[in-house]
């Protein structure tokens, strides 16, 4: 389906900042659906060459969560005309709210239609402050249910109606704050209605309980509420915070939304002014309950800082072991041995990055680059060759999650380290050039792209490559066999060596990286 800016740019003639207007009030209308009980609908008038526009198009819909939808089919992409329109073609000419008609059926269906002009306020007029009327805004609610309104309902509908008047007038929706994604809290969680002078005249069951987590067990209703906020609050300046939030909006600002906690619970608080025809007549005050939200929030930080503490002491560990088996290979006299042990303090300090990385990020995540770069400097500095070798990486691998960092770090050291020293071995005898000396210092590639939820990686280097009979799965190198183990195992992918066509040897590896 296509989208509101995608639809309008094909089929009307608003700028940018309308259709960004409109994208706003998107984004907070199920406020005003939720208040009205009723459908909300954008149409915007469908752009012609000549005369005043016959059609509109629905570039949005909201239904209401807190009473049953007018419409079972989705209403966005359609377009509309002729009497169907009427309502909106007047709302739309005449810029202002249409309420005036009879019931209208959809299908088994019957509803109340109203219309609503959408105007966007233009800074750059001071005299008149508004704009034209960009679009116009379907209110439809299913009469099906109708029955004698209760309190709740009459403050919601009234609450509505003021909204309703500010978008009209272009005062509706607020300004988002910075970090603010989504409109919450919503009706259903806790609703306050206040008086020009701050007092409470409505509070819903939902926010009244908020309010009783806080520690005010009285009625709301006739309380100055920015001072009992205010007073509730464990720290003072969170509280008079909260409290010179509250006194902006009723001098009709739109102050970001804040959390306060008192006696253990913390209530989401978001003031809106109500200011119909520009008149302040009060706020709007949506309160939400989140203690448990933000337990569970304290309890996933503390999970991730021991997470991240276990990684920093196993790299720690590592690091231990790596210089015991150095401290060893020194002691020992038998060459073989003595590789044998270099090798291991390589592989054990390959996977010590791994959790260093680990220990110092936020999820089980590694950004892997800074690895591989690590990984292929300390190859170059330890390798036995008398050739000067380079290393260098292109493309990147991304970040990568921990299960198939741990085990590719290993499978790349091995690569490496066989690239630096196996194509460019030490030479026997000092005064003869090493194979690739003659033709300049050795390279060695480390390529690395994605596609199609595969990681392929290219160890490819400049060396005197593969000798004629060898074979990898014949291979009794332990690195080899570590590479053939880790690649086909735990990485669950596929490892070729092979000799370039150019001169020298290429590993190619190829890991998934779908869900495993």
């Amino acid at each position: 389906m296509s989208t509101l800016r995608d639809l309008a740019e094909e089929h009307t003639g608003l700028g940018p900042a309308d259709i960004d207007h409109l994208h706003r009030l998107a984004g907070d209308w199920q406020l005003l659906s939720d208040l009205s009980f009723a459908d909300l609908l954008m149409w915007v008038p469908v752009k012609v060459e000549a005369g005043p526009p016959r059609e509109y198009l629905c570039v949005a819909q909201v239904r209401p969560t807190t009473a049953p939808t007018a419409y079972q089919d989705d209403q966005v992409g359609k377009i509309v005309g002729g009497p169907e329109v009427a309502h909106l073609d007047i709302a739309f000419r005449q810029e202002r709210i249409w309420r005036e008609g009879d019931p209208v059926w959809y299908g088994d269906t019957p509803a109340r239609h109203e219309a609503i002009p959408v105007r966007l306020r233009d800074p750059n007029d001071h005299e008149e402050g508004f704009s034209e009327v960009i679009a116009v805004i379907g209110r439809d609610t299913n009469l099906s249910t109708a029955r004698t309104p209760s309190q709740l309902e009459l403050n919601y509908l009234t609450t509505a109606d003021d909204l309703a008047q500010m978008v009209a007038d272009g005062t509706f929706p607020p300004p988002r704050h910075p970090g603010e994604t989504t409109s919450a809290p919503r009706v259903g969680d806790g609703l306050i209605r206040l008086d020009a002078g701050g007092k409470v005249t409505y509070a819903s069951p939902n926010a009244q309980s908020a309010y009783r987590r806080l520690g005010f067990n009285a009625h709301l209703v006739g309380e100055e509420l920015s001072a009992l906020t205010s007073r509730l609050a464990a720290d003072p300046l969170e509280g008079n915070d909260a409290a010179e939030r509250v006194l902006s909006a009723l001098r009709g600002e739109s102050p970001p939304r804040q959390e306060m906690e008192a006696r253990g619970a913390t209530v989401l608080i978001r003031s809106l002014p109500l200011m119909p025809a520009g008149v302040p007549i009060g706020a709007l005050v949506l309160v939400r309950d989140v203690t448990e939200v933000r337990r569970r929030d304290r309890a996933l930080m503390t999970k991730d800082a021991t997470i991240r503490e276990i990684h920093h002491r196993v790299k720690n560990n590592l690091q231990t072991v790596a210089a015991l088996l150095r401290l060893q290979a020194r002691r020992v006299d038998a060459p073989e041995a003595r590789i044998a042990l270099q090798e291991s303090v390589r592989r054990v300090a390959s996977i010590a990055l791994v959790h260093e990385t680990l220990s110092m990020s936020s999820d089980e995540a590694v950004e892997f680059d800074g690895i591989v770069d690590r990984v292929a400097t300390a190859a170059t500095e330890v390798a036995a060759t008398s050739v000067p070798v380079k290393m260098r990486r292109e493309g990147t691998f991304g970040v990568l999650p921990a299960e198939i960092a741990t085990s590719l770090v290993m499978v790349l050291n091995e690569l490496l380290i066989n690239a630096v020293e196996h194509g460019f071995p030490a030479s026997e005898d000092d005064d003869a050039p090493a194979p690739g000396e003659a033709e300049g210092d050795g390279e060695v590639v480390v390529s690395a792209h994605r596609f199609r939820k595969q990681l392929h990686v290219t160890v490819a280097d400049n060396g005197q490559g593969l000798p004629d009979d060898f074979r990898a799965d014949d291979s009794q190198r332990l690195g080899l066999q570590i590479v053939r183990a880790l690649a086909t195992g735990e990485l669950r992918g596929s490892i070729e060596l092979r000799n370039r066509a150019g001169g020298g040897t290429e590993a190619v590896l190829v890991v998934p990286l779908g869900k495993r």
